[in-house]
């Protein structure tokens, strides 16, 4: 723990205010010692780490360039007409507030989903977790709009029921007297 703390204070590979995924630890870094790192996470905790933790392991510090790069998949109808439904969800994309400006909104069709076919949104916001979240919340808001506006159904699974047996039909008392 001491070499590995003197190791990260040494070369910096993240600091004091960074927000950091570690082993399915997320949260925001508010102390680094010599043999340990709090880390605060996104839910108020605070997590104690040995920094031979940090050192072993993958750490992807997700706040080290400003903004972060936030992708979605959404679907629409089979019947729709798929470059109708990329130009909506643009539009729509263009008109959101938390996007990082200076970057590009990708909408591109990927897949033949089981109900739908599958639409993929990426787009650059702030890079903390509040910021995607933010984000992220407006995007949904304003692709869902745009898609009722347009009269474009975002298709859910229809499930049939088939019973092996016929099912007996039960009739009331009331019916037979």
């Amino acid at each position: 723990n001491f070499f590995a703390g003197i190791l990260i204070l040494w070369r910096f590979p993240f600091e004091r205010g960074d927000y950091i995924e570690c082993e399915g630890l997320v949260g925001k870094v508010e102390k680094i010692l010599i043999r340990m790192s709090y880390i605060r996470e996104n839910n108020g905790e605070l997590t104690v780490v040995p920094n031979s933790f940090l050192f072993k392991n993958p750490v992807t510090i997700l706040t080290s360039q400003e903004s972060r790069r936030v992708m979605m998949t959404t679907g629409v109808a089979y019947d729709v007409d798929v470059k109708e439904a990329v130009e909506v969800i643009t539009q729509a994309m263009n008109s959101c507030e938390t996007l990082t400006p200076d970057k590009p909104v990708q909408v591109f069709p990927k897949a033949f989903g089981s109900s739908s076919i599958d639409i993929e949104i990426a787009w650059w916001t702030d890079s903390t977790p509040l910021g995607v979240r933010r984000s992220t919340g407006e995007v949904v808001t304003a692709v869902k709009s745009a898609l009722d506006k347009a009269g474009i159904e975002i298709p859910f699974p229809y499930r049939t029921l088939t019973f092996k047996e016929a099912l007996p039909i039960r009739q009331d008392e009331a019916r037979t007297e």
